[in-house]
């Protein structure tokens, strides 16, 4: 590890101590350099939650914030929760329970709601939403869109960023617009598992390096994400805790200290109004 690398945020993971690695997965983050964490809420189903209406979340958002607590307590940094509704939620509740898309849109609105409370007693960074990253009907995707817009509204009610889980592509100016339709600035709309040159709203980009290298050397914002789904049932699905500090390390390496200072501190700057180098421990 780099003495002089700065602080090292992954953007996008997952930490459940109940049923995955937990917090041993946060030690082997900082033991490979790692400073900073966005823990994002698992979804509701995976924690046996089954929403009828927006109050049937706060036990997930409940359980996150205390599982965030504990993660900063072992960072040389801090960790901050985002919090929402996973846009695969409306699929389910309309295939497997028999609800109507704009039914289930209507839970998982008031879900944002709920998990919105959190970001306004400032004990939450940001909001989790999106759409279907897989064909769908068109009832189900114009649902899902108005899910999406929700999230833009409360996020910009409460100047907060917004997280998405979408489908692939590097042209998102149309969700951009929608935020900005919404009063939020689409600086603000992160998509996560994002390529290197994304257009249209910042990327969360997956640190393999083929899309690190495309975002070192465009220049523009990114972020930088493992999306660690601390699934003992996935053991190797999408990238582990120890990517991101390695990823920066081959990127000092590689001469791009600018493109890890763009993604570490300043976009998080940026992004959230969070400040990843005065929330950093000094090295004693």
């Amino acid at each position: 590890m780099t003495d002089d690398a700065g602080p090292i945020l992954d953007n996008h993971l997952h930490l459940d101590p109940d049923h995955g690695r937990g917090l041993e997965a946060v030690d082997e983050f900082v033991r490979v350099g790692g400073t900073h964490l966005i823990v994002i809420n698992k979804p509701s189903w995976h924690l046996g939650v089954e929403a009828d209406t927006g109050e049937d979340f706060r036990p997930v958002f409940e359980r996150t914030l205390e599982i965030v607590e504990e993660a900063a307590t072992r960072l040389p940094g801090t960790a901050w929760a985002v919090l929402g509704v996973h846009p695969g939620l409306l699929s389910r509740l309309v295939d497997e329970r028999g609800k109507s898309p704009q039914e289930a849109a209507t839970i998982m609105q008031e879900g944002l709601e709920v998990a919105a409370e959190y970001i306004e007693r400032g004990q939450a960074l940001g909001l989790k939403s999106g759409r279907p990253h897989y064909d769908v009907t068109d009832a189900v995707w114009d649902a899902s869109n108005d899910v999406m817009r929700r999230a833009f509204e409360l996020g910009a009610a409460l100047e907060c960023a917004v997280q998405l889980h979408a489908e692939s592509g590097s042209d998102f100016t149309t969700v951009g617009q929608l935020a900005a339709d919404a009063g939020l600035d689409p600086a603000q709309v992160v998509k996560h598992y994002a390529s290197g040159d994304l257009e249209g709203v910042t990327p969360s980009v997956m640190s393999d390096r083929d899309r690190l290298r495309v975002a070192a050397e465009r220049g523009a914002p990114f972020l930088m994400e493992t999306d660690f789904v601390d699934d003992p049932d996935r053991p190797g699905a999408v990238l582990g805790p120890k990517t991101v500090p390695r990823r920066v390390d081959w990127l000092l390496e590689d001469g791009h200290e600018a493109a890890v200072r763009n993604a570490h501190v300043d976009t998080p700057r940026r992004v959230y109004g969070i400040d990843t180098l005065d929330t950093l421990e000094p090295v004693a």
